[in-house]
Parts: structure tokens; sequence; C-alpha cells
């Protein structure tokens, strides 16, 4: 098997000879530093669930109708008529949620490690982009099965547009292309759920690849792997602290990925729309514009930033700064890089005041995806009986939200004015040879 395997080798590299080169680049000789972690898995599993949600997606479309009048009927026809139709259907709808969940902990393993400092800017930024192309595919593809959830939600968060000035009204009818979500939104936004924005997608996703790999990857000391004058026992020139990416992490990434797919299985098996936070339960009723669901509200990884928009109050009788704040919440991760001044990355040597601000950070992150989903709407009245839920509802809400921007801008302050006080950062990492 060996010799047959190195004759394909050897023909493919006498008719592509670019191939092998652009392997070992981002492949065999990609030398990562050796002490990654658990945290270190969820970039690689986001990148299976892309392929789950992309396969799934091409069989789903063979049988789906993307009209008003069909699409919730050829949604159960997937369910019901076709051939291991509801396995498909829910790994894609437990994928877009599993998906979610390893980018947001991907996304917060940067933070906590400082993956956004030089010289990874560029690769923070493009994987900001993918995160930003996320929700709106997300968004795009909540819409499509066309329940009573998807059609409000689409109607609630399209008309959110509405609210800037002079132009809202027409973009609103714009983007839906009717005065309310129809035939027009259904088409369009199965376009772009199924051909534009995974084309998008898949070019970020290969631009913040070959960013990392341009600049090397960060790890838990947050310190550059030393090439010394060495090397180590694969090359003379890769660095001492580093070992390749393959075979090492590939075959350790298949460590998380077994155990990942076994919780995947699970959730897809025995709990599928875990509890209405997957699937949600109005969306197994068809739309109708004349049935408001009792709670408006959207899936749950939008939830921390439709609370932010519900927690700012109008003024002159428009819900625009609402709607500033939570894009705001988005852009302020954008300018991470350039809030933090420190010259620290790692959490291990920052001081505590960085440490207690991502701890409250983490906290308002998850008291607004509260507020959101509408969990404090039960929680208060059980916690603190016959008292007025809107205003403290909003209390805490509002403060939820003055943390997680005030946040940033304690960060700003913290690293410019050199507030901060660090430990000692190591030479090389920590666990080496």
């Amino acid at each position: 098997m060996a010799n047959v395997f190195s004759s394909i080798g050897d023909w493919v590299n006498e008719r592509a000879p670019g191939l092998a080169p652009v392997y070992r680049k981002h492949m065999t000789e990609y030398y990562a530093p050796k002490n990654f972690n658990l945290w270190y898995y969820f970039g690689s599993l986001a990148l299976l669930v892309l392929v789950n949600q992309i396969v799934t997606g091409i069989f789903l479309t063979m049988n789906y109708n993307p009209s008003a009048a069909g699409a919730f009927d050829s949604v159960q026809y997937i369910m019901r008529d076709v051939e291991w139709g509801w396995l498909i259907r829910y790994m894609h709808s437990t994928g877009a949620s599993l998906f979610f969940v390893v980018v947001f902990l991907h996304m917060f393993r940067g933070i906590m490690y400082g993956s956004y400092k030089k010289p990874r800017e560029l690769v923070w930024l493009l994987g900001m982009l993918i995160f930003l192309v996320l929700m709106a595919e997300a968004f795009m593809g909540y819409v499509l099965p066309w329940g009573n959830m998807s059609f409000w939600g689409a109607k609630v968060i399209v008309s959110l547009f509405g609210t800037i000035p002079v132009i809202g009204g027409h973009l609103v009818e714009w983007i839906m292309g009717d005065f309310l979500p129809a035939d027009a939104t259904l088409n369009r936004f199965f376009a772009l759920h199924v051909i534009a924005l995974p084309i998008v997608l898949l070019l970020l996703v290969v631009l913040h690849l070959a960013a990392l790999h341009e600049v090397g990857s960060n790890n838990p000391d947050g310190v550059d792997v030393k090439h010394g004058p060495k090397g180590n026992r694969w090359s003379a020139s890769a660095p001492v602290d580093g070992i390749p990416f393959h075979p090492y992490y590939t075959v350790k990434d298949l460590a998380g990925v077994g155990f990942f797919l076994i919780v995947a299985a699970f959730i897809i098996f025995f709990a599928p729309t875990f509890g209405g936070w997957f699937l949600e339960h109005d969306n197994s009723i068809a739309a109708n514009n004349l049935v408001t669901p009792a709670e408006i509200k959207p899936v749950w990884y939008f939830t921390p930033f439709y609370a932010i928009v519900r927690m700012i109050p109008s003024f002159a009788g428009t819900a625009v700064w609402g709607v500033l704040a939570m894009f705001g919440a988005i852009a302020v991760l954008f300018l991470l890089p350039w809030f933090d001044r420190g010259k620290v990355k790692s959490i291990r040597y920052r001081g505590t005041g960085y440490k207690v601000g991502l701890t409250l950070f983490v906290i308002a992150f998850f008291g607004l995806g509260s507020v959101g989903a509408g969990i404090t709407a039960e929680v208060i009245p059980a916690w603190f009986g016959n008292v007025d839920l809107t205003t403290w509802e909003n209390a805490f809400g509002r403060t939820m939200t003055l943390i997680y921007f005030g946040f940033f801008a304690f960060l700003w302050a913290y690293t410019h004015f050199g507030w901060e006080k660090t430990k000692p950062v190591p030479d090389r990492v920590t666990m080496h040879d």
C-alpha cells in the first residue's frame, strides 16, 4: 500500500507540482507550538461542522420548495417521507447550533490567550468577518422552514432596519421584496443561504487559515515559539518548541472529533429539539401572518444581541439607538486588538483586573442571553415574588449591557494608562522537552 500511495503521489506531483509545496507548508512543515490544550480543539471542530452543514444542506435543497405555499410542507415531506430525511434535517439543525457553540468557544479562547494581538490582528479580523457572515447565514436558514416563529422572527428582525432614518422603510421593503415576508423573501433568502453566503464563508475560512499559517499559531503562554540554532529533530530550521501540525495535531484532533460526534449523535437521536432551544415548538406550526406567537424571540445564539436592542430605550419615538447598540456589540469585537494596548497576551500572566473584567464580560454575555431568551422573565417572579417584572428585567438587562460595553472601555483604560500589573512571561513555551 505504501508503494501504491507513493506512486499516486509521484503521478500527481508530475502533473501538479505546485500542490506538494502547498501541502507541506500548511500540514507537514507547519510547526505548531507543543503546548496546545483542550481550547485548541474548537477551530478544527468548527471546520468539521462547516462541512456537515454544507453536505446536509445539499441534500435538503434537493427536496425543499422555496415558496410561501410549499416551504413548510416540503420540510414536513423531508421529515416524514424522504428516506432518512429526518436524520439529514436534524443533523443540519443541530449542526447550526453546535456551529455557534464551537465558534463562541473558539472566539473566547482567542480573547483569553490574546490571539488577536500583534502580529495576528488580520487573523482576528478575518475570524470576526466569518462570525458576521455566519450570523447572516444562520438567520437566512432560520427563516427557510417557514414555521410561524420563522415568519414572525423574519418580520421582527428585518423590521429593525426600518429604524434607520429616511431610508429605513424602503430598506425593509427592499430586503423582504414585499410588505410582509412572502415568496420574494423566501426566494432571496434561499439564494443567499444556499449559494452566496456559503461561497463567501468558504473564502473567508481559506483566508483565515492562510493568514494564520503566515504568522503562526498562538499558544496558551502567548509567547512565540523559539527557532533556536539547532532546530529540532524534524528540521534544522524548525522551531525548537514546535511540532509538525500533521500528523501530530491532526491525530490529536481526531480525539476531539470523536467526543464531539458522540455528543452530537446523542442530541440528534435523543433530543433533536433540545427542549425548544435548537428547534422551537412554534416552528412546528405553519407560518400565519394572522397568528402571532405568544412570545417572539430569536434562536438562542442571537439572544444576547437581541436583548441589547430591547434594553436600549427608544428616543423620539425611534429604536435606532437600540439597533446601533446591537451592531455596536459586534463592532467592538472587531476593534478588540486596538482596545487592548497590553504587551502580555495570555491570561496566565495578565493582571487581576483583566481576569475580573473578562469574567464579568462572560457573565454579561450569558445574562443578556437569558434576557433575550425570556429566562429572566420566568426567574425573577420565582425568586422575588410579586414584583414589577418589567422594571426588574430592564434593570438587570441594562446592567448586563453596561458591563458588556464597559469591558472594552475598561480594557482600553486599563492597558493604555499602564494600570495593569502583569506576571513575568517565560521566554519559551512551558511544555518543551
